[in-house]
């Protein structure tokens, strides 16, 4: 664990409020979950662990369909009829994240570090998962109350956990789809924000080990899209609508990805390309968060104004 942290702390503070407003955000709150191909368990083919109807249909809805009201429902029912599921705990911290409501985040996240504990006897490899996923959300925590300069510290405390119980989690079983989807969006988001990792080597780790393959498909893109790479980015969205086609955040990103390609290439047919998918994106916009409309709708504009200076 040590060589992920050999270079000096400076280095990493210098960056982490970017690695905060992302990681924190993006990994949990959006890319984590989706597609189930078992009843109970969307990650594995063989050996399945139970993580329950209510928190399956949840991250179903938010993270296959983009549906965020019918997964907010859901999961209030999974909070009652599956209460230790630490999965259920950390989309509702995700929820609070994308909502500005800290104190929920607070609240959640707490929730995800305590039943993940609990889950370590019955289940020592999600056990230990999510614990980590609990402290990487109330690093989140942590840099919302008390700023970047005060903050800093103690959220770098909560990394060191962070992959603590992640090499817990990875001694039991590598080779795990779901620990490596989560781990290889850390690690992804870690590569593309800090200057010491290597972003080729997540994604090789992602892509190798990690499941379902469109959240693998997603992750990589978002990743060559940071990176500036984006005819790579624009191969792996295209990869992730191919499954999931409903889901308009995927036509947002691919816009993103468009636009930053047309600006690149001064194309105008990228542009309206661009315009084209986030008019995808918005025509299911009463599934959205407002803010990410919003976001949205700012985006679009934007793309408009290049295509037309």
């Amino acid at each position: 664990m040590t060589k992920r942290f050999s270079s000096p702390r400076l280095v990493v503070s210098a960056r982490l409020t970017t690695l905060a407003q992302t990681a924190f955000g993006a990994a949990i709150a959006l890319n984590l979950w989706v597609n189930p191909s078992l009843a109970g368990d969307p990650f594995r083919n063989r050996e399945p662990h139970q993580i329950g109807d209510q928190t399956e249909a949840a991250f179903k809805a938010i993270f296959q369909q983009g549906n965020y009201p019918a997964g907010e429902r859901y999961l209030q029912q999974a909070l009652s009829k599956e209460p230790n599921e630490p999965l259920a705990y950390a989309m509702m911290a995700s929820l609070a994240y994308g909502n500005k409501d800290w104190a929920k985040l607070d609240t959640y996240s707490q929730k995800t570090l305590e039943t993940g504990q609990k889950l370590i006897p019955s289940d020592p490899l999600r056990g230990n998962l999510y614990t980590a996923v609990g402290h990487f959300l109330e690093g989140a925590v942590v840099i919302t109350r008390e700023g970047t300069v005060n903050g800093v510290p103690q959220a770098f405390s909560r990394l060191r956990q962070v992959y603590e119980y992640l090499d817990k989690a990875e001694a039991i079983s590598a080779n795990d789809p779901e620990l490596n989807l989560i781990k290889g969006y850390m690690d992804l988001l870690l590569a593309v924000n800090l200057p010491f990792a290597s972003p080729d080597q997540a994604i090789a780790g992602l892509e190798q080990n990690a499941a379902p393959g469109y959240l693998v498909d997603r992750g990589i893109a978002l990743a060559y899209r940071d990176l500036k790479r984006y005819s790579q980015a624009l191969e792996y969205v295209n990869r992730a609508l191919k499954t999931t086609s409903d889901n308009p955040e995927i036509y947002y990103l691919k816009a993103q990805i468009l636009k930053e390609l047309g600006q690149k290439q001064k194309s105008q047919q990228l542009f309206q390309e661009a315009i084209a998918n986030f008019d995808k994106a918005l025509t299911k916009k009463s599934q959205l968060p407002g803010d990410l409309v919003k976001q949205i709708e700012r985006e679009r504009k934007n793309a408009v104004s290049l295509k037309n200076p």
